[in-house]
């Protein structure tokens, strides 16, 4: 399991409270999360910060630092991603972009907001059109050379994309959404991954907090938050997602364990998967998390989660 910083940022999450956040982190380190996952656009650079802040003072050996490269919102260089806002509500222009130049730069400015010296996993955040795959990755390669970064891996990658930057670097990973109500990477990415002995890392395993349960029919998440409007979280979606937790709960109750703790452990179960995103916004939902490994699923309970999944297929 690694800690997913992408909440910690507040960015698409509707704000986050400094304090608590580090709290997070620090809770999750102690607890044996020794993974932690960022990004420079979670916050515009303050969930990196904020992660520098938490781990300082903690030898750097004890812990990995994933992160990544590749989004562009200082200039409009690149291909256009979508339309946001920033930390302070104004409106900005996102663009992917990871062109040698960008590489280099972001390597730069991720370790200095992170407060190291290199990067265990450097990863791409999305296919940039804009840019020959291997222009990226022969820059990444130089990092490599140089010492700032330990290994390289993609994010969002097909299975042509994968095998095109195969051929310039070795890769580690391919982080992909995956849950048990989004099982769409099962058909090509994971069995090509496996071929080719990197790991699966599932972010959004909870589906972005719909898979806890606690999110009923109408509800309003606050400004700035990404999931209004998300076809996850149409009212039909959210009944069906619950009828689904509703026929798993026996199993939850089997093994004395939450329904979020149950889907994590699913998904670290399946094949491919080398290490789950799992984020949290205080130290209440860190220890949720970490229960979610305190236990085994039987092969007749992870294919019974499966069925009752495919039963109540989302609409869409």
């Amino acid at each position: 399991m690694a800690f997913g910083a992408w909440a910690v940022g507040g960015w698409m999450w509707g704000g986050i409270e400094e304090a608590e956040a580090i709290k997070a982190i620090q809770a999750a380190f102690h607890s044996g999360i020794t993974t932690i996952d960022n990004a420079p656009v979670y916050g515009f650079g303050r969930s990196e910060e904020l992660v520098g802040k938490a781990m300082q003072g903690i030898a750097r050996d004890r812990y990995q630092i994933l992160t990544k490269f590749g989004l562009n919102w200082q200039t409009k260089e690149g291909e256009p991603h979508f339309d946001t806002v920033d930390n302070d509500g104004k409106p900005i222009k996102l663009y992917k972009w990871a062109s040698k130049e960008k590489v280099m730069q972001e390597c730069d400015e991720s370790p200095r907001r992170l407060k190291t010296d290199y990067i265990d996993l450097y990863q791409i955040h999305w296919p940039d059109g804009s840019t020959p795959v291997s222009e990226t990755f022969e820059a990444v390669q130089q990092l490599i050379e140089q010492g700032k970064v330990r290994a390289a891996g993609v994010c969002n990658y097909s299975v042509p994309l994968v095998e095109e930057a195969l051929k310039i670097i070795p890769l580690a990973s391919n982080q992909v959404p995956y849950s048990l109500i989004n099982r769409n990477i099962e058909k090509e990415i994971i069995p090509h991954a496996i071929s080719k002995g990197m790991s699966i890392i599932p972010y959004s395993p909870l589906q972005r907090g719909l898979l806890t349960g606690k999110i009923k029919p109408g509800h309003h998440f606050k400004e700035g938050d990404s999931r209004e409007g998300n076809r996850f979280y149409t009212d039909e979606n959210i009944l069906r997602t619950n009828e689904l937790l509703r026929e798993i709960r026996p199993i939850a109750e089997k093994y004395n364990a939450t329904l979020s703790q149950v889907i994590i452990n699913w998904t670290v179960r399946q094949p491919g998967v080398g290490c789950v995103l799992v984020g949290a916004r205080n130290e209440k939902q860190v220890e949720e998390n970490t229960g979610a490994l305190n236990f085994t699923l039987s092969r007749q309970d992870l294919e019974g989660i499966r069925k009752s999944a495919e039963k109540f297929a989302l609409a869409g």
